[in-house]
């Protein structure tokens, strides 16, 4: 089912399976979500729980029980119920449930909220923990942003410009889609980071430590055209499939940890940057997207 939010400057389009956002266009019409060519990628902007990227073997343990579970857990593709709605927000929901409970064994309820303020999107994501024992948790975005915004521009004439970023020193990732030590610097003009995975020969760049929890997508005359906020989320995952033409599009993904890697043990509590919460316990993860038309800069 799809629901539409706006407020007079944004019209936002969100469906219930896996609470993704689909479509985000401004007051002149312009698209800036990626509109899920399955060529390319056929997604906009999917929800990573319980777990962001892809495990070794695909397992983790836990009490030293083995589990398996796929690429990004199962909150991409499970479907919502609408908890709230209005005209300019919603709230979408999903619990635990005997499927769930085989790859991921606790019982919980997972709330993520959209609200439109001018010319924002707000994002909120609610974990609670119904059981009696410590839930162990991811939880990050990967939300697709369409480059180039406008005719007659190339994805060449974009970028993604990290504030107070002088020296880029991304983790790895290997063809398996783990983590690999960072083990290289790329010396940044501006904070800009180039949309081509080949200028730094990684599909997928990934970063902590950031002077501030920014990243802008930015057009030719170093214009924002969309900015991402993210207190929250210690790390960030910048992502366009590294292809051979322009794929038109950037994922800018707050993570609150990191992807599995080969470094760190099988043990869900051995993941960098787990998130914990007590039995009974809730906490509130919140980024915030700001969309410019081209004319506001003009």
């Amino acid at each position: 089912m799809t629901v539409t939010l706006q407020n007079g400057r944004l019209r936002a389009e969100l469906d219930t399976l896996g609470a993704q956002l689909t479509s985000l266009e401004d007051a002149r019409g312009t698209q800036y979500i990626w509109q899920a060519d399955p060529a390319v990628w056929g997604r906009h902007a999917p929800n990573l729980f319980p777990f962001i990227g892809r495990l070794k073997d695909g397992q983790y343990t836990l009490d030293g029980e083995p589990y398996s579970i796929s690429a990004h857990g199962f909150a991409r593709d499970s479907e919502f119920t609408v908890a709230e709605q209005s005209d300019t927000s919603v709230s979408f929901r999903l619990t635990d449930s005997e499927a769930t409970r085989k790859v991921y064994p606790f019982p919980f309820v997972l709330t993520i909220t959209y609200t439109l303020e001018e010319n924002r999107l707000l994002k909120a994501c609610t974990v609670e923990n119904l059981s009696d024992r410590e839930l162990l948790y991811e939880f990050g975005g990967h939300d697709g942003y369409r480059a180039p915004l406008e005719a007659g521009e190339t994805m060449a004439d974009y970028s993604i410009r990290l504030p107070g970023v002088e020296t880029l020193e991304p983790y790895g990732m290997d063809p398996t889609g783990l983590l690999t030590p960072k083990e290289a610097a790329f010396p940044l003009e501006e904070g800009r980071i180039a949309l081509t995975p080949s200028v730094y020969h990684l599909d997928t760049v990934i970063v902590d430590n950031l002077p501030q929890r920014r990243a802008s997508l930015v057009d030719k005359a170093g214009r924002e055209r969309v900015r991402v906020d993210f207190p929250d989320f210690p790390y960030l995952g910048l992502w366009t499939p590294d292809k051979p033409f322009d794929t038109g599009f950037v994922c800018i993904e707050p993570w609150s940890s990191l992807p599995d890697a080969h470094f760190v043990g099988r043990g869900l509590e051995d993941k960098e940057g787990v998130r914990r919460l007590a039995p009974g316990g809730r906490e509130t993860l919140r980024y915030t997207v700001t969309f410019f038309e081209r004319s506001e800069h003009e």
